[in-house]
């Protein structure tokens, strides 16, 4: 079975190889038929600390890090994080 992998916009960096990751997704409310905004925020692995706040990151999912993290950047602003490991 793929690994899920999500998208979504850092809010937070202040730990260390961590950072906090909104993730929004509209759905239908069932009544009403009109699209709403459901979000959650994904504590992911950030080794390098290259993530700042504002960026849009994509996230994948791994066995578990810590009691809270069990995802994994895998790509910054459309560049995925093993090329710019590599350039720092």
């Amino acid at each position: 079975m793929p690994k899920r992998v999500l998208t979504g916009r850092v809010v937070s960096d202040k730990m260390d190889k961590t950072v906090t990751v909104l993730v929004e997704r509209r759905v239908m409310h069932p009544l009403y038929k009109k699209f709403i905004r459901r979000s959650k925020k994904y504590a992911a692995h950030d080794e390098a600390n290259l993530c700042k706040e504002g960026d849009l990151v994509s996230i994948e999912e791994c066995p578990p890090l810590s009691k809270r993290k069990a995802w994994m950047v895998v790509e910054r602003n459309g560049q995925p994080l093993a090329a710019e490991g590599a350039q720092a």
